[in-house]
């Protein structure tokens, strides 16, 4: 008992101001959820329980499944494959580069990530705008005006999110790489191992733990993006770039359906858990083989 005090007993603190602001608004989600509390009116002040109707609404609106899917693609393209990939490129090079390279390019990653995001959104939607920096520097080409924002509005916010996100994936691995012990990669080098082959064998085997955590981390970050894409197309045109924080948003607060919006917040939240649990075991799983 004494030992779990000195252990634990530091740690009670944390727990409660994460319970408080932390658990309670999700319990308090949930429970909206299942009434038809809404942003005006009377059901604003007096909501009536109406159980599971908001998600048997929810999983027959055929908005739901679209936006599943654009959340999809726009964590998968824009996190999982080029955020991890683009950022471990980067501090793969940095790390063999002259410092003053290293340092100009760095300086450049990391500031489109120290950026507030307000302000990313905005640096984005001027450049994918039809009179932005991306038209002017076709025009300079001779090839015609694309409303980006318009045409392709999903491909512009997954450009936008990797140029805002890859600095934090390209850091992650500065710190894992510059912890792999040189003399695994020197003795690889002695035994006539190339580049390449020391990068595989050598580095990707030591900083796995950190592949796993990166690429987790990014994942829930990037589904639970909301200003990029709200600055840049509100969702639009139509529905054509809705990820999930933009319809709860939208169903929540322009239609005024707060019970609504909150079912499809814990949605949001479940699918976070799994994602959580997966890492979990992930996590677990690599431990015990290290142990092994």
């Amino acid at each position: 008992m004494r030992e779990f005090s000195k252990r634990y007993w530091p740690t009670i603190p944390g727990i409660i101001l994460m319970a408080a602001f932390m658990l309670g608004p999700v319990i308090w989600a949930f429970y909206g959820s299942l009434t038809n509390v809404s942003l005006t009116g009377p059901r604003a002040q007096n909501p009536d329980f109406i159980g599971l109707k908001n998600y048997s609404h929810l999983f027959t609106d055929p908005a739901f499944p679209k936006s599943i899917w654009l959340t999809i693609v726009f964590v998968l393209l824009s996190a999982v494959v080029a955020q991890n990939l683009l950022g471990l490129l980067l501090a793969v090079l940095l790390e063999r580069s002259n410092k003053i390279i290293g340092r100009a390019v760095s300086t450049t990653v990391v500031a489109a990530w120290v950026m507030p995001e307000l302000v990313s959104a905005f640096a984005c939607y001027a450049f994918f705008s039809k009179a932005g920096t991306m038209n002017q520097i076709l025009g300079v080409f001779g090839l015609h005006e694309i409303e980006w924002l318009f045409a392709f509005p999903m491909a512009s916010v997954i450009l936008a999110n990797i140029w805002r996100g890859t600095a934090y994936s390209m850091m992650n691995y500065q710190a894992a790489i510059g912890e792999v012990d040189h003399s695994l990669t020197e003795a690889a080098v002695v035994d006539g191992a190339n580049s390449w082959q020391v990068f595989a064998h050598i580095t990707v085997p030591v900083i796995k733990q950190t592949i796993v955590t990166n690429m987790m981390l990014i994942t829930l970050q990037t589904m639970s993006a909301f200003t990029l894409i709200f600055v840049m197309t509100a969702g639009g045109p139509g529905t054509k770039s809705m990820t999930l924080p933009v319809f709860a948003y939208k169903v929540a607060f322009k239609y005024g359906d707060i019970g609504y919006g909150c079912a499809i917040a814990v949605v949001m939240l479940v699918i976070g858990a799994i994602f959580g649990v997966i890492y979990i075991r992930s996590m677990k799983n690599e431990k015990g083989l290290s142990n092994e």
